[in-house]
């Protein structure tokens, strides 16, 4: 694990959460982007060499619309970043934790993506994050 990649923070309404982090952070969004595949858009603020990421569900199906609708906005899920995340989810696979994903996936923010489940991480969502110009994932 290199460092706090970005905390994810599941809201209802992405134009108003936008307005209310520009005023939080004092500066606006450096990035929105939707995830076609993951059904959210999301938007980004850097802070410091963390950043958060605010992901609206853009379909019924989506995780982000379900957990909005079954446990209201807030914190989602904490990411980090790894240089290998091949070889950060067969340690941590050793370790006991559950790996959701098989391999990683394309994510937002061109990052390759996988995630923990929240019961194997004290209750939880954790992501790892690899760059993907970094990486030999195809």
């Amino acid at each position: 694990m290199i460092k706090i990649e970005h905390i994810g923070i599941a809201v209802k309404d992405l134009s108003a959460a936008n307005e209310i982090y520009t005023k939080l952070m004092g500066y606006e969004q450096y990035k929105t982007e939707e995830v076609k595949s993951e059904g959210v858009t999301t938007s980004f603020f850097k802070c410091g060499e963390s950043k958060i990421e605010l992901l609206e569900g853009t379909t019924e199906e989506s995780a982000i619309t379900k957990f909005v609708e079954k446990r209201g906005e807030g914190i989602h899920h904490i990411a980090f970043a790894v240089d290998d995340i091949h070889s950060e989810m067969k340690r941590l696979e050793k370790e006991g934790f559950r790996v959701l994903n098989k391999e990683p996936k394309r994510g937002a923010d061109n990052k390759w993506v996988v995630f923990l489940h929240p019961k194997s991480a004290n209750g939880v969502l954790v992501e790892l994050c690899q760059d993907v110009e970094a990486s030999v994932i195809q």
